[in-house]
């Protein structure tokens, strides 16, 4: 990438490729013992080519963008050719949130599991959301399979367009319900703002749309914490920030979110009054925001 050649010195190249992987040890990648001398050209292009290939090459750009638009070491930057860069993330399916400064997959084209992003074992803090349909197995027992199965689909189609709206993405979805998680932005708003849209979106569909004589109910459950991230659903729900999402959702009232303290702790004083007064249960604090989605 020319721009670092042209724009930094070996130091703060060196030093720069360390922001992005802390690990990063540019001789070691050389094959050279410390303090040998390296030319600006074989740095710039040794550190490029490893971002490429350790699954970094956007965490990389995005660290670029932010310094030439607010400064590195105490500077700013002219990195000639990034904007060319940049159009190239974009031509490959990216899309750029100027807000955040961060690079999202081009939802118009495809969602997968970690937002063209997160690598496996990558860890970071999430919000997750936790779906659960009440009574699934009478449903299913009570009511023509055809019938079911436009029901849940339908579900799940309101549950993909609510979660992929807020940059969160839908990791499974089963007979009896599904997981979300939420990596970028307001993690904890968008898990909030996602169940209560839910909740809502599914009053409308049992009085409008759903085909079985009997409404669809749902419980919610959220929490945020530190989430490994595994291409595996299995390892994906293992986490134990899922774990505990999954056991607000059992507290939860039919058609009621419940959202613990550290989720809500931090909010705006509107967000938290909409829910109803704090309450404690054998997993701690917490708040619910009911709806009835009954026909």
């Amino acid at each position: 990438m020319g721009c670092l050649q042209v724009s930094m010195q070996l130091n703060e190249m060196i030093r720069f490729a360390g922001m992005v992987n802390p690990d990063y040890d540019i001789y070691k990648r050389l094959g050279l013992k410390n303090g040998m001398p390296i030319s600006s050209q074989d740095a710039a292009y040794r550190i490029v080519l490893d971002m490429v290939n350790d699954g970094l090459f956007v965490n990389f750009v995005e660290a670029l963008i932010e310094a030439r638009d607010k400064g590195f070491m105490g500077r700013k930057l002219s990195l000639a050719g990034l904007n060319n860069v940049i159009v190239g993330l974009l031509n490959e399916g990216y899309s750029f949130d100027h807000v955040s400064g961060r690079f999202f997959e081009n939802q118009g084209e495809r969602i997968t599991p970690n937002w063209g992003r997160l690598l496996e074992g990558d860890e970071r803090k999430m919000a997750v959301l936790w779906i659960d349909i009440v009574g699934n197995s009478k449903l299913v027992k009570e009511n023509p399979v055809s019938e079911v199965e436009k029901a849940y689909s339908d579900m799940r189609n309101i549950a993909s367009r609510v979660i992929n709206s807020r940059i969160g993405r839908l990791w499974s979805w089963e007979g009896d319900g599904g997981l979300a998680a939420f990596a970028f932005g307001q993690i904890s708003l968008s898990a909030v703002y996602s169940g209560i849209e839910l909740l809502h979106e599914l009053f409308l569909y049992n009085r409008l749309h759903n085909p079985l004589p009997s409404p669809i109910n749902v419980r919610l459950g959220a929490h945020i914490g530190t989430v490994r991230y595994s291409e595996s659903d299995t390892q994906r729900k293992n986490n134990d920030t899922v774990k505990q999402a999954k056991s607000f959702e059992a507290m939860a009232k039919t058609n009621a979110l419940c959202i613990p303290f550290n989720l809500y702790i931090g909010m705006d004083a509107n967000t938290i009054n909409l829910f109803g007064g704090e309450k404690t249960g054998r997993h701690g604090k917490y708040r619910l925001y009911s709806v009835d989605v009954g026909k």
